[in-house]
């Protein structure tokens, strides 16, 4: 152990997990933070979309929004599109945001459904505020009037992964954190605890600490080899198992969306970035050679590749524990779900977020590290299954890969969401469920899953009135991207220097 003084806490490993860890422990915990890392290991870098939730990580650590997304070529997401996942041609989005609006003790999608037998319904994407914006390439945040609600557009971000941690490496040294170049050869562990005391680095260093938190990727260096921490596998369910990626030139529409197309064995995501696209291939080795899934990529670009193609190697699933001892494993090091939607980022930062409120003193207790890997693990099922949803619903029939999906036996927790669906629309969002009643709304829809039947409140309302409102809520959204700048035109003013930028 470090001795008296400050808690001493020990990154290992960099890239974004790495950095987004070190920034909020010089933020907000009095520890001392040292980050360990070798410029001579790389790091994955596909995680280039995000989720809302991100905005609230940059806002906790001050940052200003128009200098992060300067610095790291960002641009705005207002939700993904999937193409071809209910069969060639289909396409939905799962946009953020709500869905029209409620009435009385129902959702909107109760009424919807009942419209939609009815013939009085569009498409369910016409009452959505952030698809209508996507779709049409606009892009708005609103500033709080005194008295005035803004519209509900909630919006999160495209960037490279590798500029953000090199702006967060700048962040956390500037806060305190210190960085040591260095490669792990040994992790020593007290022979009576089995805690982590020190780890040595190939060139005889020593680093000692008080905690240590795992960020090395895929090898979980400290929690998968040193404390031998078992994995689950999920392959049964989310067999794909590779992945190639790509930049390419900037060409074509500047979507404030990702896009996930779905292949013969696999999907690939699209990314626009103000730099470049992201591109890459998810795949099933099973089904696809990696010649093929380059070929398949490389034919499905913008533009001219700017890179050699990155192949990746993954198996699905999660840490049987995420927190061992004086050890918590943070990022790729405590599991893997393939970036469908775009959770990789945001799995890293609710890790944070739950450590912090858990922060451990120089004595760790084993009823808070039990709670943490109960919370964790609910939140990596509930998102496994969110994911598997997309796979099992899909329509792409008489394609190995795909009649395979569609016909695994789901979890629990899935079937009984689904047939909760299915017998009358309702959608239960459980304890801290990262994706919504809406989000849950649209892969149904989207994907196929619609009910015959609905609430039986919803026939309250009649037939004209009901007519008005679906009238009235398209119309209100319609108005609303009327007025919007494009995105790009949005972004470009938005990341102005200060003394150069309109006022939004």
């Amino acid at each position: 152990m470090s001795g008296e003084g400050r808690q001493a806490i020990v990154v290992v490993g960099g890239g974004t997990a790495g950095w987004m860890t070190a920034a909020a422990l010089v933020r907000f915990t009095q520890a001392k933070v040292t980050l360990v890392e070798s410029d001579a290991i790389g790091t994955v870098g596909v995680g280039e979309a995000t989720i809302p939730q991100i905005r609230l990580f940059n806002a906790g650590l001050g940052i200003d929004e128009a200098e992060f997304l300067r610095e790291t070529r960002g641009s705005f997401k207002l939700g993904i599109e999937f193409a071809g996942w209910n069969g060639e041609g289909s396409r939905y989005m799962h946009a953020f945001g709500h869905i029209g609006q409620g009435r009385g003790i129902l959702p909107f999608h109760q009424y919807w459904l009942r419209a939609r037998a009815e013939g009085l319904a569009k498409d369910l994407s016409a009452y959505s505020l952030n698809e209508v914006a996507a779709r049409a390439l606009k892009m708005q945040m609103w500033r709080q009037q005194p008295g005035q609600p803004t519209p509900d557009m909630p919006c999160a971000y495209h960037f490279d992964a590798g500029l953000y941690a090199a702006y967060l490496r700048r962040y956390s040294e500037a806060a305190g954190a210190t960085r040591i170049e260095g490669k792990v050869a040994r992790v020593e562990r007290h022979p009576d605890s089995g805690l982590i005391s020190a780890i040595h680095l190939d060139d005889d260093r020593t680093i000692e600490g008080d905690f240590f938190i795992d960020c090395t990727g895929f090898r979980s260096l400290l929690l998968g080899e040193a404390l031998g921490t078992g994995f689950d596998d999920w392959t049964h369910w989310l067999p794909c198992d590779r992945a190639i990626a790509v930049p390419c030139e900037t060409r074509g529409d500047f979507t404030p969306y990702t896009r996930s197309t779905a292949r013969k064995a696999g999907w690939q995501w699209r990314i626009p970035l103000q730099h470049r696209i992201g591109n890459g291939h998810v795949y099933c080795s099973e089904f696809m050679e990696d010649a093929e899934a380059l070929d398949i990529l490389l034919a499905n670009l913008d533009g001219k590749p700017q890179a050699e193609p990155n192949q990746l190697r993954f198996t699905t699933g999660t840490r049987q524990k995420h927190w061992v001892g004086n050890c918590l494993a943070i990022g790729l090091s405590a599991g893997f779900m393939e970036p469908l939607e775009s959770t990789s980022i945001h799995l890293i930062q609710s890790s944070i977020a739950r450590f912090l409120q858990m922060l451990p003193g120089k004595q760790v207790e084993p009823a808070i590290a039990e709670e943490f890997n109960r919370q964790a693990s609910f939140e990596w099922e509930r998102i496994r299954d969110f994911l598997i949803l997309h796979y099992w619903a899909n329509g792409r029939e008489g394609e190995p890969f795909w009649d395979l999906c569609r016909a695994m036996e789901l979890p629990d927790t899935l079937t009984a969401k689904v047939e909760q669906f299915r017998a009358g629309g309702y959608i239960h969002r459980e304890h801290e469920e990262l994706f919504t009643e809406p989000g849950w709304l649209q892969v149904f829809v989207g994907q196929g899953i619609v009910p015959e039947s609905w609430h039986p409140a919803a026939d309250g309302m009649g037939d004209d009135q009901l007519a008005e409102m679906l009238a009235q809520i398209e119309q209100g959204i319609e108005r609303l991207t009327a007025d919007m700048p494009g995105h790009i035109e949005f972004l470009r003013a938005y990341c102005a220097p200060q003394d150069q930028r309109k006022s939004a």
